[in-house]
């Protein structure tokens, strides 16, 4: 469940979204904020030059996307989503065709049992009205993802690919992904991968554009493939 957590005497992290990702402007303004605040930053954003955002469609899918990526490589993820949508002649199924699929073929696509269940829970909320995706868009981002918490398998990472990938919300900032994390020690050259405080201590002066920071590590390090696009 989500949490709390203490650093020192410095409040813990709290994203305090301005607007969405999906305007030029915000954007833009963002970006100058970042370059401003960060020589270390500006020079990677100089580097990569412009990263072009798109939001994801569907609110559903974005979820359900998400789950299948949770722990895997990008690579792996996809193959595994492919196989996934051939079941239902190459799209995500709807909630009601999910619950009626046999177990068994959802095996063959490689979802592990757990996953297979995490969606399962999402498809039955969805239907019995426990969970509105839509109305998580006019919640602030620490209450829309209380509400996703209560899926089961959507944990802080999946809520917050929800937030950044499909809510367009500008300070989302994944502590626990270990990629962005093996990204900022490398871009700030740290001598060991930073912990979850010290990294939310280089990440101060990114709010409230903690999510276009994000974005950038992750295209910092070619190999790694940004989470939850596909």
């Amino acid at each position: 469940m989500l949490t709390a957590r203490s650093s020192g005497s410095r409040l813990p992290y709290r994203s305090q979204s301005v607007g969405s990702l999906a305007d030029p402007k915000v954007w833009q303004k963002g970006v100058r904020y970042l370059r401003r605040k960060d020589p270390v930053l500006a020079k990677v954003i100089g580097s990569i030059g412009p990263i072009l955002f798109k939001l994801d469609i569907d609110h559903y899918e974005a979820i359900v996307g998400s789950i299948i990526y949770q722990q895997l490589a990008g690579s792996a993820a996809r193959a595994i989503l492919n196989r996934f949508k051939e079941l239902y002649d190459g799209r995500l199924p709807s909630p009601r065709e999910y619950l009626s699929t046999d177990m068994d073929k959802l095996r063959s696509t490689g979802l592990s049992p757990q996953k297979i269940s995490y969606i399962k829970d999402l498809a039955e909320r969805l239907l019995d009205g426990r969970l509105d995706l839509k109305h998580l868009e006019t919640l602030s981002d620490e209450e829309a993802m209380r509400e996703l918490d209560a899926v089961r398998g959507i944990g802080r990472w999946t809520a917050e690919m929800f937030l950044l990938f499909k809510l367009g919300r500008t300070d989302v900032l994944p502590v626990d992904d270990l990629g962005l994390r093996k990204a900022a020690k490398k871009i700030y050259r740290l001598r060991k991968l930073p912990t979850r405080k010290r990294f939310e201590e280089l990440a101060v002066k990114w709010h409230p554009y903690s999510s276009i920071s994000t974005l950038y590590l992750w295209r910092s390090t070619e190999k790694r493939d940004i989470p939850a696009k596909w």
